[in-house]
């Protein structure tokens, strides 16, 4: 590796850093739901609420990134946004009640904007021929947070129920949803500081009229004798429009006629990516596995593999799609998600549940079990069915509080033929759209709005997340796991037609090529 492609690497790597943080602190929260249910005695609705907080805020984070990133620098708004991460990270910690940690969530939603300020930043500094795989290390990044935060979550869990003397010192059994939490604090502060490496965007410089250092940062990238001609592109791109138009006037632009094709790629990728219910399962992954009678300890062990198999998937993305290209990648793992869906939703609609007598005796340390003897010899072929009928018998607080115990001695299903799909789920996701999505919204937008345009289409997509998100416990409560893994299916596969008649291919191609190809 010559010294500009290490340095390109060195830069995406540092950017990409925050979507580590990001995926610590998306996944941190899934480990916490339950101990944070109980100590705060959360409804469904309050826990969709604390899940779907930092999808809320990144709604109002999105516009402010897109006027923050044209007039602050790329830079200096990604220094900001790891600011509102260490805040979160300190107030969510120590938060008090339900209300405060919510808002100390809903800051950290703040800072998720990092993802598409990140991608747009590797898409501006990126020689072409390392763009796809350096804004690939995105989601890379965001899977090694996702399993850290798995790792860390089991690894609490275990200790929380030891005996040792420093986990009694801290009273590790009630505060270690909070140490889950606020573990986030070291990585956020170690991005920060590595911000300050890492030169401004050469393409925001030049839309800025600074074009002499623009050449400097680009210098760092590109070998001298392919200066001029970058320079001479990225300068055409702004000069064919006005520079000094307001965001209005982008957003304008960005709606046009003659923007038809790039705005149906962006708004089903936009939309299709979260509909996949990817943030659900990852966020909810705990809760999702006591579903299937694991218990609480399996079901945290089991959550590990989603973030090995995430990454793992990730990196198969990551090596491929210069190869094969973008469209085969996103259309091909679409097609894997539909199916691997279709699994769980099949898994778990085969589920049936029945109290037996010997199930009471292992449950005996539950809280009224012993009422649970009127409904021994009764078959339950609905989770919804069951669930009603346990708090009919032994109250609410009970079945919240013992939902993996109970489970564990009572549903009869394949858990493994869904664990399978999940698992299966996840490698389709990390494999195609999940990472491809930024890759090709760094690419079909053209310099002039891309500021605007990339935290446009991820609050399309912030906002499909926040509602799925805030929407699965209610949905996991009333509706049934297999009827929203159908449901979930359905939307991806009318995504899916759509990208194969739209999506052109932009491998190989600079961002200047990707504009004329899209325009003909």
């Amino acid at each position: 590796m010559n010294f500009h492609k290490k340095n390109a690497f060195i830069y995406a790597i540092i950017v990409a850093l925050g979507s580590f943080v990001f995926g610590l602190d998306a996944v941190l929260i899934s480990g916490g739901f339950k101990f944070i249910t109980q100590e705060f005695n959360l409804t469904p609705s309050q826990v969709g609420l604390i899940g779907s907080a930092p999808g809320i805020g990144v709604l109002i984070a999105l516009p402010l990134t897109a006027f923050s990133s044209n007039k602050l620098g790329r830079k200096l708004t990604l220094q900001i946004i790891a600011i509102f991460y260490i805040i979160s990270a300190i107030g969510s910690a120590f938060a008090p009640s339900f209300l405060l940690l919510f808002w100390f969530r809903f800051l950290g939603g703040l800072a998720f904007s990092s993802v598409t300020l990140a991608s747009m930043y590797i898409g501006e500094i990126a020689p072409v021929e390392q763009r796809g795989k350096l804004v690939s290390t995105l989601q890379i990044n965001m899977g090694i947070g996702f399993t850290v935060a798995y790792l860390i979550n089991y690894w609490i869990l275990q200790q929380m129920g030891s005996e040792a003397q420093w986990v009694q010192d801290l009273n590790l059994e009630k505060t270690g949803w909070r140490w889950m939490l606020g573990i986030e604090i070291i990585p956020a502060l170690m991005w920060f500081a590595l911000l300050f490496i890492i030169p401004k965007s050469p393409a925001w410089l030049i839309y800025k009229g600074r074009n002499e250092e623009a050449r400097k940062s680009l210098a760092k990238v590109y070998p001298e004798s392919e200066l001029d001609s970058q320079i001479k592109q990225m300068v055409q791109s702004v000069e064919s429009s006005n520079k000094n138009r307001t965001t209005g006037s982008q957003i304008k632009e960005i709606f046009n006629k003659k923007m038809k094709i790039v705005l149906i790629i962006a708004f089903t990728l936009a939309i299709g990516q979260q509909s996949t219910g990817i943030n659900a399962v990852m966020i909810y992954a705990p809760t999702m596995f006591e579903q299937l009678g694991l218990g609480t300890d399996a079901a945290f062990a089991s959550t590990i593999w989603i973030g090995i198999i995430g990454l793992v998937s990730t990196l198969l993305s990551l090596f491929l799609i210069d190869r094969f290209g973008r469209k085969p990648l996103v259309i091909g793992g679409l097609f894997w998600i539909i199916l691997s869906l279709g699994i769980c939703a099949y898994g778990l609609g085969q589920a049936t549940y029945t109290v037996t007598e010997d199930a009471i005796e292992k449950m005996e340390t539950i809280p009224g079990a012993s009422k649970l003897y009127s409904l021994v010899g009764k078959k339950f072929d609905s989770d919804i069915e069951f669930k009603r009928s346990l708090t009919e018998v032994i109250g609410v607080e009970s079945v919240r509080d013992n939902s993996g115990a109970i489970l564990k001695e009572t549903a009869s299903l394949n858990a493994m033929l869904v664990l399978l799909g999940v698992l299966s789920f996840i490698a389709a996701f990390n494999f195609s759209i999940g990472p491809i999505m930024w890759v090709l919204l760094s690419e079909i937008f053209p310099i002039s709005n891309r500021g605007v345009a990339i935290p446009l289409f991820a609050l399309i997509s912030s906002s499909v997340s926040a509602l799925i998100q805030y929407l699965f416990p209610w949905q996991l409560e009333n509706m049934g796991a297999s009827t929203i893994f159908i449901f979930y299916a359905g939307i991806v596969f009318i995504g899916m037609i759509i990208l194969y008649k739209y999506l052109v291919e932009t491998k190989g191609l600079s961002l200047e090529e990707i504009q004329e190809k899209l325009s003909n």
